[in-house]
């Protein structure tokens, strides 16, 4: 533990997905003292289509109250308090 799920874009390649698991693992590691062995990172591939539909409005919109870091764009105007949600 932790277990991370990533969901982006098609269109990255094995070694990119790599690195970003990588340093997803690294980051953990540094900011929390999680052991790299003990986190795994999952990669799921959303359609842009279907991104608002199937990431953002149950992810996101919907687990509101879960959120350590909200994205800057949406259909709730959430762009102007994108990042952290400490700033």
């Amino acid at each position: 533990m932790p277990h991370v799920t990533v969901k982006l874009y098609p269109g990255r390649d094995p070694a990119e997905k790599r690195a970003m698991a990588d340093a997803i693992a690294s980051a953990l590691h540094d900011s929390a003292g999680y052991a790299l062995k003990n986190v795994s990172v999952a990669m799921e591939e959303v359609e842009p289509a279907r991104w608002m539909q199937d990431v953002y409005a149950p992810g996101i919109q919907g687990r509101a109250d879960q959120l350590v870091r909200r994205p800057g764009y949406g259909p709730s105007g959430d762009g102007d308090k994108a990042g952290s949600l400490e700033s």
